[in-house]
């Protein structure tokens, strides 16, 4: 007789498998990662400085800071609104490098600061709200692409520099005294706007491009550069920080907010993959398929290995009700009884009673030898199941030479 292998449990899973199974997923987001790393160093490398007189980098303009203090111009740098209102008096010329970084509170306190008194702002791209505050009235375009532009106005400042470069965001306005110059598609990408009566201008510049050290020295750009920043002995330079105490406000914007639109659609694809790949990797094709065993080991080895154990941890007590409980499940078909039924002692008794014939007295061990107590020690478990075995053994030998009834032919 052989019987089925016990279930195993599976084994616990170990380091190389979990690197099997998520070797993938780690070597794309690796990927990812690098990715985004050296694409940040390589902005941040061209970016380092960006239009910060005291930089020498490409994309800073010392050249244009060492420029404007050889003609007696001198240049002041900021990086607050506050320093950049109180420095900006008469007779100053305010450049605001990156004004769409500013708050309305800020692009207010500046305006404000600069309205009533003579002197000069220079916008570097400026977007719907500083135009609001500095220049009510004028449209901003989509933007061109940077190139070398031809003046094609009268302005002094832009006749003398001749072709510079610029593009950018164009700007419109419907005043007659603006000065519209280095126009693409027929609007200006610099754009002045005089304000009558103050002594005071303010310059829309729709790209930065002519203000980078390694592009100053191009065409007309220094030229351009310097009528335009120099036009008073004063130059503020202010750099807007994100660390300034006067840009917190209620609706600042959050982190999600900076990341580019871009990057926003790419993380929304890669969500959408994973969850189409996690769909595919727990579909079903079918129900499950029972698996063969891999090997079959003997009734008596496998009952022999369980008594070893109860053996080698004095499990009699579990040993008893094992042998009592499979003795009173061979009994109960034997004597008619049931097998919902075959461990109720007040069935399964008197029906064994009734089958039984043995000497005077041996009925009273019945509710002991089947429903009593652990054995205290080895041997009295080995005379229980001595007991138990005489006991089947008398009914089934009974019940064979019990006189069987014929039906009448």
């Amino acid at each position: 007789m052989t019987t089925a292998a016990p279930d195993i449990p599976a084994p616990p899973p170990t380091a190389r498998g979990l690197w099997t199974r998520s070797r993938g997923p780690l070597l794309a987001l690796l990927l990812l990662v690098v990715s985004g790393v050296i694409l940040g160093a390589l902005q941040s490398g061209e970016q380092h400085g960006r239009l910060d007189p005291r930089s020498p980098d490409r994309t800073g303009s010392r050249a244009l800071s060492q420029l404007l203090t050889s003609h007696g111009v001198s240049t002041q740098v900021v990086t607050t609104s506050e320093e950049a209102a109180a420095a900006a008096g008469p007779d100053t010329t305010l450049l605001v490098t990156d004004p769409d970084v500013l708050t309305e509170d800020q692009l207010t306190g500046l305006h404000t600061a600069t309205a009533h008194t003579p002197g000069r702002t220079v916008l570097l791209a400026p977007g719907t709200a500083p135009l609001e505050s500095f220049a009510p009235g004028v449209q901003m375009e989509p933007p061109l692409r940077t190139s070398v532009r031809r003046p094609g106005c009268s302005l002094p400042d832009a006749r003398r520099a001749g072709s510079a470069l610029l593009g950018g965001l164009r700007y419109a306005t419907a005043d007659d005294g603006a000065d519209r110059c280095y126009t693409g598609g027929g609007r200006a990408t610099l754009l002045r706007l005089p304000a009558p009566g103050t002594g005071r201008d303010t310059v829309l510049l729709g790209s930065a491009d002519l203000l980078y050290n390694h592009r100053l020295a191009e065409h007309g750009n220094a030229s351009l550069a310097l009528q335009l920043l120099g036009a008073h002995k004063h130059l503020v330079w202010y750099l807007p920080s994100m660390s300034d105490p006067s840009s917190a406000q209620d609706n600042q914007r959050g982190f999600l907010d900076l990341v580019p639109s871009g990057w926003r659609w790419a993380l929304l694809q890669l969500a959408f993959a994973a969850v189409l790949a996690a769909l595919w990797r727990a579909r079903r094709l079918g129900p499950l398929v029972a698996e063969r065993l891999p090997v079959t080991v003997p009734a008596a080895e496998t009952t022999e290995g369980h008594a070893r154990l109860y053996e080698q941890a004095n499990a009699r007590d579990r040993a008893s009700a094992v042998l009592r409980s499979a003795t009173r499940t061979r009994l109960a078909p034997l004597i008619g009884v049931s097998s919902a039924h075959a461990h109720t002692a007040d069935v399964l008794l008197p029906a064994i009673h009734a089958h039984l014939t043995a000497a005077p007295g041996a009925e009273a061990d019945l509710p002991a030898l089947l429903f009593g107590p652990a054995p205290a020690d080895d041997r009295a478990l080995v005379h229980l199941a001595d007991q138990l075995d005489a006991l089947e053994s008398s009914i089934v030998s009974q019940e064979r030479h019990a006189p069987r009834e014929h039906p009448d032919r």
